[in-house]
């Protein structure tokens, strides 16, 4: 065990951090008004053509700063978003200095979140997106691409849970000696029992975020919506027979889990309902639940191999990115050089003398040290 100490990486400290690199688009941002009300949108850059954009969509007790400001902030994400316009979505009263909503407001249920999209948008003149979620954004952003599979070219979605289960009595039968408010809970969300007592920096600074910089009522309710969501009905077409009629992602899709995350299981079930041709399992190892913030170096080189095989290839020597579509290859093929250079990542940054890979069926990809 001493020896897998060498490879865990603590990139916590840019957690709130808001700076902008020399070079990157200036923010801009909008109050949109939706069919179930305003939705507060932060735009960096401009769309390109007919390249899509990169929305972002984050989890319960985050904001887009906090859950996707150290991934946005790595040099290697940069490289891409460089050439592609990014839209952060808050969810309804997450936004930093969000006011409290009146008194019998209802927030809007994670079905009429995903409907809020498409507002978003026509409002941005945004054609079709690349979709990067956490835990109830994933949930969102998968909705949303099954009701509008045209606006959606691919989906990266971490800690994504497909069941309607409610999971907040789940966490607080498991909390041992903690008490049983929404912080607490939140937290079990995110992190499992290990993290939770070994990682004390990194569990500090999201509980102090979580307890102080997000309105706690707007948080409740946010969290009662995600408890109280419907199963995704989505499942794994059977070649041949209902490819064309089942309920199922038609985008490619990046399922990411951290190898001790909370939401392994989940993860996996949902990897079980997708088309195993279009989907891959990516299970970071060394990882809890927050892949995004622990290994973004990993996952930035994840995201640009994914974005690579959607057929958006990157040229070094003009330092741009061209669409060349598919280039006439299979689907399946495009997805399987995306899998096998994404874990291609792990053996190159593992010190580890002795490594396996464990390639399990249906589109699962996983790296382990011996």
């Amino acid at each position: 065990m001493d020896e897998l100490q060498d490879v865990q990486l603590t990139e916590i400290k840019p957690l709130l951090t808001n700076k902008v690199r020399t070079g990157q688009p200036q923010a801009a941002e909008h109050d949109i008004e939706t069919p179930h009300g305003v939705l507060h949108v932060t735009m960096r850059g401009v769309p390109k053509g007919n390249r899509p954009v990169i929305l972002t969509y984050h989890d319960i007790g985050l904001n887009h700063k906090s859950c996707f400001n150290t991934l946005f902030n790595y040099e290697d994400m940069q490289e891409i978003t460089q050439h592609f316009a990014v839209v952060h979505v808050d969810a309804p009263g997450q936004q930093e200095g969000a006011p409290p909503f009146p008194s019998g407001y209802r927030y809007p249920t994670m079905d009429e979140l995903a409907e809020m999209l498409p507002s978003v948008m026509t409002q941005l003149k945004v054609n079709s997106v690349i979709g990067i979620g956490v835990g109830a954004g994933a949930y969102i952003l998968t909705r949303f691409a099954l009701n509008n599979p045209t606006l959606v070219e691919g989906l990266v979605l971490i800690n994504i849970d497909p069941c309607a289960e409610g999971w907040i009595d789940w966490a607080a039968s498991k909390l041992s000696g903690w008490t049983s408010n929404l912080v607490d809970i939140v937290m079990a969300h995110h992190f499992s029992t290990d993290e939770l007592t070994d990682n004390q920096e990194l569990i500090q600074t999201y509980r102090l975020h979580i307890a102080q910089d997000i309105n706690q009522d707007n948080l409740a309710l946010f969290c009662g919506s995600y408890q109280y969501r419907r199963d995704l009905e989505i499942e794994r077409p059977i070649v041949g027979l209902n490819e064309d009629t089942v309920n199922t992602l038609t985008c490619p899709a990046l399922l990411v889990v951290g190898d001790t995350s909370p939401a392994v299981e989940a993860v996996v079930e949902c990897n079980s309902r997708l088309n195993p041709t279009k989907t891959t399992l990516l299970k970071m190892a060394d990882c809890g639940g927050l892949p995004q913030v622990v290994q973004p170096g990993k996952l930035a080189e994840a995201f640009k191999y994914f974005v690579q095989g959607m057929g958006y290839m990157y040229q070094p020597d003009t330092d741009s990115w061209m669409d060349v579509g598919l280039l006439g290859l299979d689907t399946h093929m495009t997805l399987l050089c995306m899998c096998i250079s994404v874990m291609l990542i792990f053996f190159s940054s593992l010190p580890f003398p002795n490594l396996s890979l464990w390639e399990a069926p249906s589109g699962v990809a996983s790296i382990s040290a011996s």
